[in-house]
């Protein structure tokens, strides 16, 4: 059986990058005719035009593997069976059950090659690739999102009405500290722009607020102005008395509170309420988070999708179930080829009196239904109407189901 499984697997393998190659440059000629125009308008060269679609034809290849491989599983099948390849086999006293092992060598071949080079390789190539589509064909400095909220920091809070990417400014800031579910601190802007020299942020009429009431207890009073406030640097006689351990916690809290981004704005202000016309600060956000980021997951590493949907829920953002759902297909794609392997073993195994024409056809058919549902969960999950595990992983075990009912009931 060594050699009829070596048999099976090199013409798997051979039919399916056939299949890949030719549907890429099919692909390939059809999105050159519709970017022609904007090539032309761009005055790119052919070796700008050639870079693109180096790393755009990995990209697509990467996308259809799992239907180009269920394709090829089809048609190398449905020949094999309009030759009685397969009846030969069978009637040899081989169970349909082994005959699946040279084909699921070759889906296993494919799924980790292609798990690897989506996870890890393809995103490399793709950042060039989104680079250049947001130079050339879209805007990268348009950012439509208003009203956005995010989280800078643990319990620290930002808000900021639009933002303008040509100038880097952003329009009624404000930034907000709680403890204990409390606001204690508030700091707010009429606008903030980016100094590109001391790659800060500029706050421009800006307010800042303590509400001193919940720093203290009643039992405490409020230290009068005259006093100077201990510090490290001029301990309090009290401060002589402390332990190592305590005098360790109290230098941990007062770095903890000058690395705090509201406490650096404010750094210069007394207790209390004050104002000014201009202050420099540092966030935990750059003009970088708020450029175009359509389809920037293409062009995320596995670790680094899972690193981004980390912050993004941090921040509490909107739009995490996009990078979500991302994430979890790029899971599912593996076991995705070995659903639809099988099942193309289950439709194309039987001879046809029509041939193959009516397998393949039956294949592309098939193809096209998981296609389009596919599409339609990916859909539901990247609007959150639909959980992104369930919206990556319904396509894969729905088909799994019907390969699994076709298996017990269709004669092969």
């Amino acid at each position: 059986m060594k050699i009829l499984d070596r048999y099976i697997i090199k013409k798997v393998l051979t039919t399916f990058v056939f299949v890949v190659l030719l549907f890429v440059a099919i692909i390939a000629i059809i999105d050159v005719t519709e970017k022609i125009d904007k090539f032309a308008r761009n005055n790119l060269g052919a070796a700008k035009i050639l870079s693109y679609y180096v790393d755009f034809i990995p990209w697509i290849a990467g996308l259809i593997t799992p239907i180009m491989i269920f394709i090829a599983i089809v048609y190398v099948t449905s020949r094999l069976a309009a030759h009685t390849e397969i009846i030969a086999i069978l009637s040899s006293g081989v169970s349909f059950r082994r005959l699946l092992v040279p084909y699921f060598v070759a889906a296993f071949i494919v799924a980790m090659v292609s798990f690897y080079m989506n996870g890890w390789v393809i995103p490399k190539s793709n950042r060039e690739r989104l680079d250049f589509e947001l130079t050339y064909f879209q805007n990268k400095k348009f950012f439509e999102e208003r009203n956005v909220h995010m989280q800078v920091q643990p319990n620290v809070y930002l808000f900021l009405q639009n933002y303008n990417n040509i100038s880097n400014t952003g329009y009624q800031f404000t930034l907000e500290r709680f403890e204990d579910n409390r606001l204690i601190e508030k700091l707010t802007a009429d606008h903030i722009q980016w100094d590109t020299a001391k790659q800060k942020w500029v706050l421009k009429y800006w307010k800042h607020k303590q509400i001193d009431t919940l720093f203290t207890t009643p039992a405490e009073t409020r230290t009068p102005p005259s006093v100077q406030e201990p510090t490290l640097e001029n301990p309090s006689p009290s401060d002589t008395l402390m332990t190592p351990a305590a005098k360790r916690k109290r230098l941990f809290r007062d770095s903890a509170a000058r690395s705090n981004p509201l406490r650096s704005a404010a750094r210069k202000v007394k207790s209390g309420a004050a104002n000014g016309s201009e202050i420099d600060t540092t966030l935990a956000i750059t003009p970088k988070d708020f450029e175009n980021n359509a389809r920037s997951y293409d062009g995320m590493t596995i670790p680094e999708l899972r690193a981004h949907i980390q912050k993004l829920k941090f921040r509490g953002s909107t739009g995490v179930q996009v990078f979500e759902t991302e994430e979890q297909i790029r899971y599912a794609a593996p076991f995705t080829i070995f659903v639809l392997v099988f099942m193309g073993v289950i439709v194309s195994a039987r001879k046809s009196r029509g041939g193959t024409g009516f397998q393949i056809a039956l294949g592309f058919l098939l193809s096209f239904v998981f296609i389009l549902f596919f599409t339609m969960t990916r859909t539901f999950g990247e609007a959150g109407d639909m959980p992104p595990v369930l919206a990556a992983w319904l396509p894969t075990l729905s088909f799994a189901v019907i390969a699994a009912v076709m298996y017990k009931y269709v004669p092969r």
